[in-house]
């Protein structure tokens, strides 16, 4: 028999078998239709293990790869066997490098990999970056670890700010907007901030007015050092860099004393000869704040693939052939399926090829990053279409 090409890393079977004499070609009679069908063995009793030393001696394996990085292969590979700082780790070095130029891809598997395992602190820190990188907006935070979050029980979102703001912080003030009113709350951590010219603080007050406006929950903390900062440098009865002086103004009301803004907004209705603003009293957002909810399943598709599917029950693998049975081309909703491993994952591969041997076509929707780059990895791919869930 010959077995159907599989495109996998050549990491995972180690150094490259020993060339095999080729297969005679079979006669246009003996050639199928559809692809044929891999008869590999991934469960062998459930042992991953087993499972990769029995796919070695009957795999052909391609130098083509599955066209994914070599840090994304080996992340979506860590990740399946249940190594989740590994397979971060190995992310983060990737896009953390120096003169690294990381497509938007691996960026999506690190944020989706935060997502599934409930690490909302490092999320809210990457986003950022990525909104950056790729002046978009960036994906809202969702828990998509599995664990029930109690109703409120989230923080806003944190948003840390550093180094000098100017003109050139356009860019992350606007994804700041973006990522406050997805939120509904934000927090913004101004502790590391050396400076601000008069742009940079026209463009602060800009974000915060508008985020208000829309009734977005804003807070800013570390605040201290920064009035200080706005305070040595303004002088009373100077009529000039007047954004700084609201900007005073409004960091006071939510980390100053009352007394400290009395004085502060009398010196500036005096300089600018205008009514002086009132007091406010600015506290934080409430911590109940809600998140996005876990993706519900699309009844508009077929059947679906959810949680953790491991080891060699492929059962929910399997329903998916009878639908396919009943129903011909197939639409699967893998909108709450967090992780597959490389047996699943080549349980699933059969499967797929066997139903696409028929003419039947399956088609699976709203995966994750990191399932998605592992199903290519296994060749998936190449006989289904894989559409990535939504941001």
């Amino acid at each position: 028999m010959t077995c159907l090409p599989i495109q996998c890393p050549m990491a995972f079977f180690g150094k490259k078998p020993e060339s095999r004499p080729a297969a005679a070609p079979a006669t246009p009679e003996a050639t199928p239709k559809g692809p044929e069908v891999s008869a590999l063995d991934f469960t062998l009793g459930g042992d991953p293990g087993r499972a990769l030393a029995h796919a070695a001696d009957s795999m052909e394996v391609q130098e083509a790869g599955s066209g994914l990085s070599a840090a994304a292969e080996e992340a979506a590979v860590l990740y399946a066997n249940g190594n989740f700082g590994e397979a971060e780790a190995t992310l983060v070095a990737a896009l953390d490098a120096p003169g690294a130029h990381a497509g938007e891809g691996l960026w999506m598997m690190l944020l989706d990999l935060l997502r599934l395992t409930g690490r909302r602190e490092a999320f809210d820190v990457r986003v950022i970056e990525y909104a950056t990188r790729f002046e978009k907006s960036p994906p809202p935070w969702t828990d998509l670890s599995g664990r029930a979050e109690p109703r409120g029980a989230a923080g806003p979102a944190a948003v840390n700010l550093v180094g000098q703001l100017g003109a050139q912080a356009a860019a992350q003030f606007s994804q700041i907007e973006t990522i406050g009113r997805k939120s509904r709350a934000i927090r913004l951590e101004v502790g590391k901030v050396k400076g601000l010219d008069e742009a940079g603080c026209g463009l602060f007050l800009q974000a915060l007015s508008r985020l208000r406006a829309d009734r977005v929950a804003v807070s800013v903390t570390g605040v201290a050092g920064l009035i200080d900062h706005l305070q040595g440098r303004l002088k009373p009865g100077e009529a000039r860099e007047e954004a700084a002086w609201l900007l005073l103004l409004d960091l006071m009301q939510g980390g100053g004393s009352e007394a400290a803004f009395e004085e502060w907004a009398v010196n500036y209705a005096v300089t600018f000869e205008v009514s002086p603003p009132s007091w406010e009293n600015r506290s934080p957002p409430a911590p109940g704040t809600a998140t996005v909810p876990l993706a519900l399943h699309d009844e508009a598709l077929g059947p679906s693939l959810e949680g953790e599917i491991t080891g060699a029950n492929a059962d929910p693998i399997r329903r998916i052939a009878a639908a396919a049975d009943a129903a011909g081309n197939l639409a699967v909703d893998c909108g709450r399926l967090r992780r597959m491993d490389f047996v699943s994952a080549g349980t699933l591969f059969n499967i797929l090829a066997a139903l696409a041997a028929r003419g039947k076509l399956v088609s699976l929707h709203n995966v994750n990053a990191m399932v998605a780059a592992l199903l290519r990895v296994m060749g998936v791919d190449q006989i289904a279409s894989i559409h990535l869930r939504a941001a």
